[in-house]
């Protein structure tokens, strides 16, 4: 990640600013993210969704047609962010948490380099690791319906309040 621009001398509140050091457990807790694409008309498009993040880019799937896919491929421009340990204070009129956020471009991963069972394996490693044989018998025939996107990390944030 040496190549990326940490964001941290851009954040206004400095003392918010979470350590380097703690991105990959905030990208490992996370369940789930959001993900902000534009469509062509310059209309903002977010949703949750799952993901995996490997240290250097974020990974997130769903089916091969639809809005996710025609934002991507019309402008591949896109912001990421998750949220984690959210607990809120209400004497305090606060919130503790800590987040991140990155910007970088979205590429879609065709259904047969080997980076799209690359991902998909991060996928059945995280949300369902239990179940690996079945998984990966899934993944092999769900090469027509399934897109995998890679977010290529531009820049990122690492925020909390703790």
């Amino acid at each position: 990640m040496s190549s990326n621009k940490l964001l941290g001398e851009m954040m206004r509140r400095k003392d918010r600013e979470l350590p380097v050091e703690l991105i990959p457990e905030v990208m490992e807790q996370a369940l789930f993210g959001t993900l902000a694409t534009v469509n062509k008309d310059g209309v903002p498009y977010s949703l949750p969704i799952s993901y995996v993040y490997d240290g250097k880019a974020v990974y997130v799937h769903g089916t091969t047609t639809g809005q996710k896919i025609d934002n991507i491929m019309a402008n591949p421009n896109v912001s990421f962010s998750v949220v984690t340990d959210v607990e809120t204070l209400p004497d305090k009129f606060s919130t503790k948490y800590k987040s991140v956020i990155i910007t970088g471009t979205a590429e879609i991963i065709p259904s047969d380099a080997e980076e799209w069972g690359y991902a998909l394996k991060l996928f059945l490693d995280k949300y369902s690791a239990d179940f690996m044989e079945p998984g990966m018998k899934y993944i092999n025939s769900a090469h027509k319906s399934t897109a995998v996107i890679k977010i290529n990390v531009d820049q990122l944030t690492a925020k909390g309040h703790l």
